[in-house]
């Protein structure tokens, strides 16, 4: 199956210009029983209010590979150690809001083992980070959910897409 690869605008607020560009490593995680874990996202922000269903991830850091920031992201935001299964594609999307490119490389990958969490204090406090552990409907449904905001529209034309191909990917891999 060919990797994804979609290009998407920001539907929700006019561009102006964009200044920067970020990479980011994102994952479609599952463990043995084919359960989803994502990250649920309380907000309150210049995006607005919500709570909202993501991938977990985050941005590359200087000097880092893919695989090493992905791993890393993991281990901090559901403390989970991985095993990389593949690349679902690539996903390059704008938030016009705050003038950024993303750039969001998503991986599929099976958990090995549970540890500790090492959550930053603003994914902790601005961001009330937590884990979600859903069915493959349950998570089709939240995405769907959250649609009605702004940044929720965006989130969901970003990873239902992803999560739809790593649907049709784990049956090769478990």
């Amino acid at each position: 199956m060919p990797e994804l690869n979609l290009e998407l605008q920001d539907t929700q607020w006019p561009k102006t210009y964009i200044d920067h560009d970020r990479q980011i490593v994102r994952a479609i995680v599952v463990d043995d029983q084919q359960k989803y874990y994502f990250v649920r996202v309380q907000r309150d922000d210049d995006f607005g209010k919500g709570i909202f269903i993501e991938t977990s991830g985050g941005g590359v850091e200087a000097g880092e590979d893919l695989t090493t920031a992905l791993k890393r992201e993991l281990k901090e935001e559901l403390g989970v150690n991985v095993d990389i299964l593949c690349k679902i594609g690539t996903v390059s999307d704008y938030y016009s809001l705050i003038h950024r490119h993303n750039i969001n490389n998503y991986f599929l990958c099976k958990i090995v083992s549970f540890g500790e969490k090492h959550l930053t204090q603003a994914e902790i406090e601005d961001f009330h980070l937590s884990t979600l552990k859903l069915t493959y409907e349950e998570a089709v449904d939240a995405y769907k959910k959250q649609t009605s905001t702004k940044l929720g529209q965006l989130i969901t034309n970003r990873e239902l897409p992803i999560l739809k191909q790593a649907e049709e990917l784990i049956s090769n891999y478990m």
